[in-house]
């Protein structure tokens, strides 16, 4: 490279004595070796040999000293460096600027996909709210309708809404005209019948009372959120019918009625032995997971209990009733309301005296459930004559005292294997811990109760182990003794 300040030296090997072409040989046979110059232009001699980056190298216009560089044979096969051959330069711009702009565009094609993917996410979340602004103007629209103009919402309602709707003229022919023979059970919302349709197929009917606490809302809910939910552990919403001041729901028929029927009588619960309650226990979990991870939505069920879990034939249980569930949104944990719904002795302590509730809320029912499976009591107006513990209360301290096996219903007794009913004790208890972020998710319920290789941790106590007054255990609501089928229980607390 002619014409050139020489580079700066710290890095050098100077020998005055070496000729020009021994420093050449010296440095060529060192691979170390970066470069060369003359040491001395007057007298033509010394070897300068640079072993390290060439700093500070720049040239000169006029004067400026010959510098040798180690390069690539391609290079030297293209013509080398020299003053009139601009390569080198187009070389180092093409190492420098190259990469630098493959960089920035592959920056702005990262950005410009995140905006294009946001923008798309935004665009399919604005058509889901539109589509469900739209399910509701047109559930609406029926809800207000009359027996006339009815049927000219039947189409839109079954495209939108994924559920036949059904006359009533049907469904009085199937239940025979709603007669009192054909009654399955009565709650808040009104009461539930019996039917055989035309095909023969039978179903249950669940007509809302007008004087029912349980309202429009929460019947379109249940039509709006059950119809979507596929899974074994939930009862079949069929079909609705919305005619005039009549507004009925249609599911699949439950033969054994609700859970509730079985366990908390004396000879029904004989035909529960431990296999089939363990198998009870299991699906309401399995339902349950699906509730929360595993469907289209995440659900909260929000008053589940006995009466809400249905049985088929083969005693499977299928849980119902979604009049109080709340979707919850992808990044939602939990939520806040006014409004408390559920019934007393199901309901978790963060929900009933603050208003919070999540899926922490029905893990603490489900625990709930599986001390009343066992024991075959009620939590609420269970009593001791020497205390007054509840049914968590008293299943905590037989927990504490070693004697949890005496918590076992004496109907069951003689099939039930020691370990496993200690197994589903022990879930049942971490469930109902007073603390929400210290009960499991359905996730690991189920993988507690399905695998006896899974650690399971000591509980803590019990969130509501004591009952204050006997007027408490009764419902919130309704206080009737006759087994209910997809009752619900409407509470409003107002003191905080």
């Amino acid at each position: 490279m002619s014409g050139m300040k020489l580079p700066e030296t710290s890095t050098s090997f100077v020998n005055m004595s070496m000729s020009v072409e021994d420093c050449e040989e010296k440095c060529r046979s060192n691979c170390s070796c970066v470069g060369y110059a003359l040491g001395d232009l007057k007298s033509g001699v010394g070897c300068v040999m640079w072993f390290g980056d060439l700093v500070d190298l720049r040239q000169y216009a006029e004067g400026g000293q010959d510098l040798f560089v180690r390069v690539s044979s391609s290079i030297l096969e293209n013509g080398g460096y020299s003053s009139h051959n601009k390569k080198p330069i187009a070389l180092i711009v093409t190492l420098i600027v190259v990469p630098t702009f493959v960089v920035l565009l592959g920056c702005c094609l990262f950005f410009t996909w995140k905006k294009k993917l946001k923008n798309n996410r935004n665009r399919r979340a604005e058509e889901r709210g539109k589509k469900e602004r739209s399910q509701d103007l047109i559930f609406d629209k029926v809800l207000s309708s009359g027996p006339r103009d009815h049927h000219s919402h039947e189409q839109n309602s079954n495209e939108d809404f994924e559920l036949p709707l059904i006359d009533l003229s049907t469904l009085a022919i199937a239940t025979s005209n709603f007669n009192q023979g054909n009654k399955l059970g009565q709650g808040g919302f009104g009461s539930v019948f019996k039917g055989t349709l035309a095909d023969g197929k039978e179903v249950a009917v669940k007509r809302l009372s007008k004087n029912s606490g349980q309202g429009g809302e929460e019947f379109k809910n249940e039509v709006l959120l059950i119809a979507k939910l596929q899974h074994r552990n939930l009862v079949r919403l069929l079909a609705c019918c919305i005619e005039g001041d009549e507004k009925m729901l249609v599911y699949e028929y439950m033969q054994n009625k609700s859970l509730d029927c079985v366990i908390f009588n004396k000879v029904n619960s004989l035909s529960l032995d431990w296999r089939k309650r363990l198998n009870i226990i299991v699906g309401i979990a399995r339902g349950l997971l699906y509730l929360h991870q595993d469907s289209r939505f995440r659900i909260i069920h929000r008053d589940l209990k006995a009466s809400n879990v249905l049985l088929d034939g083969e005693m499977n249980p299928k849980i119902s009733d979604f009049g109080m569930a709340r979707i919850f949104g992808g990044d939602e944990t939990e939520a806040n309301t006014k409004r408390v719904v559920g019934t007393y002795g199901y309901m978790s302590p963060e929900y009933a005296m603050d208003g919070i509730f999540s899926i922490k809320s029905d893990v603490f029912s489900f625990g709930v459930l599986v001390l009343e499976i066992v024991s075959g009591k009620k939590n609420r107006g269970f009593y001791q004559s020497s205390s007054e513990h509840n049914l968590l209360g008293h299943a905590w301290r037989l927990w504490k005292e070693g004697k949890a096996l005496e918590l076992i219903d004496p109907a069951m007794a003689d099939s039930c294997l020691e370990y496993e009913v200690l197994r589903c004790i022990q879930v049942g208890l971490l469930c109902v811990q007073e603390r929400a972020e210290e009960r499991p998710t359905m996730s690991t319920v189920v993988l507690m109760l399905s695998s006896e290789s899974v650690a399971i941790a000591q509980p803590k106590q019990p969130g509501f182990c004591l009952v204050s007054t006997p007027f408490e255990t009764e419902s919130s609501s309704s206080k009737q003794d006759s087994c209910t089928v997809n009752h619900v229980t409407v509470t409003m607390l107002d003191a905080r």
